[in-house]
């Protein structure tokens, strides 16, 4: 008796696979014929672009005069390839890998409305708008996707989760300045810590000249001097913020500032708050009319050396056993 129960569980569980295979598995929507979702729109139609992940602030990317900006950053340039890209991709999307019309199914596909990998939505000049759901993906290079307003999900290939970045640097050049680091005859580094001043003494070595000379038998760290100029000089940024100052930032009192000087110029950096929730700080360059956002690691030096980390002390010698 026993025996036949298992068997009787067996052949339901066979039965659940065949039918969520069944459900599931891709079809033609109609006579293998794939239907454009979007017909009358292309990426040049498309004025707005907001992409919200599972987690995090949507992001907002606009159409303006000289190309695709941020307009929550002060309209910060964004990379017009990678937004039109995107657009493109979005606007090819067709009816021809029909995975479900069921609504119940959206959950599980990830492409529901309040349970989704990625929200896409994009405005037209008219004012039209039109919603994306990015969903699971079910294998490599493929994804589940839902038009907003829609039963039907579907499945393309020509579209990955991976193409619709849900962070900012994703939509933008990250490079924030790239001072020319062998140019740079003198830095001053201030932080909490003290003032450090160094200047070149030949065109490549490192001499301290604040807070004073290295002492007896010390010698300077050049390869820590030079970190701390490449950080000052080459910052990679996490976001840009906007082109006003805020009291959150804490540029009134820095946690560091550094200056590089070069025969034609004098460039000044300066690093404000840090944020203890994304370990990252704003930063300042007066190279450039933004503030932004960098991971704390990438200027670690910049905040937290003080004397010490610049010096080396003297390998001690071994005691003469009068022999």
């Amino acid at each position: 008796m026993l025996k036949n129960h298992h068997k009787i569980l067996a052949a339901v569980l066979v039965a659940q696979i065949i039918l969520s295979a069944v459900v599931f598995w891709p079809r033609a929507s109609t006579a293998g014929q794939r239907a454009p979702l979007f017909p009358d729109l292309t990426a040049e139609d498309v004025t707005a672009l907001t992409i919200e992940g599972a987690e995090g602030e949507p992001i907002e990317l606009r159409k303006a005069a000289e190309g695709w900006v941020l307009p929550n950053a002060d309209e910060f340039p964004a990379r017009e390839e990678a937004v039109l890209g995107i657009l493109e991709k979005l606007t090819s999307l067709t009816t021809g890998r029909l995975v479900t019309s069921n609504d119940v199914s959206h959950k599980r596909l990830q492409v529901a409305a309040d349970d989704f990998a990625r929200r896409i939505v994009f405005e037209t000049g008219d004012g039209a708008k039109e919603t994306v759901y990015i969903g699971s993906s079910p294998q490599y290079g493929s994804v589940h996707f839902r038009v907003g307003g829609q039963s039907e999900a579907y499945l393309t290939s020509e579209l990955t989760i991976w193409d619709v970045k849900a962070d900012v640097s994703g939509w933008i050049d990250t490079s924030y300045q790239n001072a020319a680091q062998a140019d740079v005859t003198k830095m001053t580094l201030e932080n909490a810590n003290g003032t450090f001043v160094f200047e070149k003494e030949d065109g490549e070595t490192w001499a301290m000249l604040e807070p004073s000379p290295t002492g007896e038998g010390q010698t300077l760290k050049q390869v820590e001097v030079n970190n701390v100029l490449r950080q000052a000089a080459s910052q990679t940024m996490k976001m840009p913020l906007g082109t006003e100052e805020r009291e959150t930032y804490g540029m009134d009192e820095p946690s560091a500032v550094v200056t590089l000087e070069t025969p034609d110029k004098t460039v000044t950096v300066q690093v404000g708050a840090k944020d203890a929730d994304d370990e990252s700080y704003v930063i300042k360059s007066s190279e450039s009319d933004y503030y932004v956002r960098v991971a704390a690691r990438s200027i670690a030096s910049l905040v937290e050396n003080g004397r010490e980390a610049f010096l080396q002390e003297p390998t001690p010698q071994p005691e003469s056993n009068g022999s």
